[in-house]
């Protein structure tokens, strides 16, 4: 059986790298309070490891509800899954050391010389090589540079027009980002000289006019297979971070984009996408997903088809499993979002809220056209909930920032 495990803390564990790499609190926080959302993505027959407590009742109703078909798996039953295929959220070494602990045999999971391969992949690095493969095509832009000196990274930033983006090589959503729209500051200088010491390198490129965040979602098999596995339309806030996604299918968010841009664009940044990831990450196995941009560009607009790549699961791959539960047709628009408060009784009263203002998620097995629908238990610790909200609206994609704000 294929064996599941949310571990949001991946990108922090992969720029520390050391196997005994401890997380903040609030990404460990996340990780309990999301525990089950593998739930959602896992085929049938698949175990998700997580607690019983708050999650077992939940998962229970979950499946009265719901066509599920993987199970939960707590802690102490895993040294017994002898055959068990572990799919964490995102490899690193602190993660393997974790499940070799719980009891998982060596041979199934990868090794450390993998590891350190994939980390390196991993790097926001990676964009400059990949973006030198789309300079050929219309309407396409972007550059990236990776920069190891302080002067460097000033001078880039102070020639480029509009501004730049500095970026560390590895972080996680909404960290590890610096705009610089401006003069340059001692601040900035000093941020890049501690993340040069850290990390060795600062990624940076120039500001573009963002119009919509989306990216391409992959599944690669190890042996230089790469498939292609839906489209992800998300929403980020004013510093970068994941807000949501739009739950449409893959034609929908196709002639959505395609309002910007030439007939025929995507599919050719598709296709060229997924060779150039079978190429440069060949014994890569798991799912990948490449964020990009449609931006303002001279009198038009054009695709920014890198901005990053994630080697791991992505809120994007979710949104593209859920679809699977919603109703067909376009007569209603979902979206599916993460979101932080910052107590437990703030997080509760969101909740009470949205299970007053929209009727229940249940109608056989299939979510009604206009419900609120929770993906984890919102519990009286919880600071974190995961959750779909369904609407008969389809003008509420015009908003940049999310609905129900």
């Amino acid at each position: 059986m294929n064996l599941y495990l949310f571990n949001p803390d991946t990108d922090l564990a992969l720029a520390d790298g050391h196997e005994n790499y401890l997380s903040p609190a609030s990404a460990r926080r996340m990780a309990a309070d999301l525990a089950v959302l593998p739930l959602w993505y896992a085929e049938d027959g698949a175990g998700v490891l997580a607690p019983s407590a708050y999650n077992a009742d939940f998962v229970e109703r979950m499946a009265d509800s719901f066509p599920l078909g993987a199970t939960l798996v707590t802690e102490p039953e895993v040294a017994g899954l002898v055959e068990a295929r572990p799919c964490p959220w995102g490899w690193n070494p602190s993660v393997r050391r974790y499940l070799r602990k719980a009891g998982l045999p060596e041979e199934s999971l990868p090794a450390a010389e993998d590891l350190q391969r994939w980390r390196g992949w991993a790097s926001r690095e990676q964009v400059a090589g990949i973006l030198e493969k789309f300079q050929g095509i219309p309407h396409c832009v972007g550059e990236s540079v990776n920069l190891r000196d302080v002067a460097d990274c000033r001078a880039y930033a102070e020639s480029c027009r509009e501004g730049a983006v500095l970026k560390a090589p590895w972080s996680g959503s909404g960290k590890g980002l610096r705009w610089c729209r401006g003069a340059w500051t001692e601040e900035t200088e000093r941020w890049c000289a501690r993340l040069l010491r850290r990390q060795g390198c600062v990624v940076a490129s120039p500001w573009y006019a963002k119009v919509e965040d989306f990216a391409m979602e992959f599944v690669a098999d190890g042996r230089g297979g790469m498939s292609f596995a839906g489209y992800s339309l998300f929403r980020t806030n004013e510093r970068g971070a994941y807000v949501g996604n739009w739950l449409l299918s893959d034609d929908g968010i196709e002639r959505h984009l395609e309002q910007y841009l030439p007939c025929g664009l995507l599919p050719q940044v598709r296709e060229s996408m997924r060779r150039e990831l079978a190429t440069r990450f060949p014994t890569y196995a798991g799912c990948l997903g490449v964020d990009m941009m449609v931006c303002r560009w001279a009198d038009g607009y054009a695709v920014h088809p890198c901005v990053e790549v994630n080697l791991r699961m992505s809120m994007g791959m979710v949104a593209a499993r859920l679809r699977r539960f919603l109703p067909e047709g376009d007569g209603c628009r979902a979206w599916f979002s993460v979101e932080h408060c910052p107590t437990p009784e703030a997080l509760l009263a969101r909740h009470a809220e949205d299970e007053a203002a929209f009727p229940p998620w249940r109608d056989g097995h299939s979510v009604s056209a206009c419900c609120y629908w929770p993906l984890t238990p919102v519990t009286p610790a919880s600071r974190y909930r995961a959750f779909v909200k369904v609407v008969p609206d389809t003008a509420l994609l015009r908003s940049h920032t999310g609905p129900w704000r």
